[in-house]
C-alpha cells in the first residue's frame, strides 16, 4: 500500500537538546513530539494558555485555529504554539525545556 499523494512527513529539530523527530499527515507540532517520546511544555492544547510557546528558528507553519495565542509581534518574532501548530516544512524549534522521555 502506498501513501496518498498529499502525505507528506516533515522534520522537527529542538534545539538545544539536540532532539529530532517526525511530523506525518496532520499531527500538530506537539501531537507529533508526544508520540515520539519528546515532552514539550503543554496544558490547554487549544492555542491559549501559552504554556508550549516556543521560537521557530526555521521553517513554516500552519495554525489550526485562526489566531492562536500568539501577539502580532509575537508571531513576527518567530514565536508559535505547537500545541496547534502543523508544519508545512522542516523546522527547528527552541524550547529550553524539552526533553526525551
Amino acid at each position: 500500500m502506498t501513501a496518498p499523494e498529499n502525505f507528506q512527513i516533515f522534520t522537527v529539530k529542538v534545539a538545544p537538546a539536540g532532539l529530532q523527530y517526525d511530523v506525518e499527515g496532520d499531527l500538530t507540532l506537539l501531537e507529533a513530539a508526544e508520540l515520539s517520546r519528546i515532552e514539550l511544555p503543554s496544558s490547554c492544547r487549544n492555542g491559549t494558555c501559552r504554556t508550549c510557546v516556543c521560537r521557530l528558528v526555521s521553517g513554516e507553519v500552519t495554525y489550526t485555529i485562526e489566531w492562536p495565542g500568539l501577539s502580532a509581534e509575537e508571531k513576527a518574532e518567530g514565536y508559535v504554539l505547537p500545541c496547534v501548530a502543523r508544519p508545512t516544512t522542516d523546522v527547528v524549534l527552541e524550547q529550553t525545556q524539552a526533553r526525551a522521555t
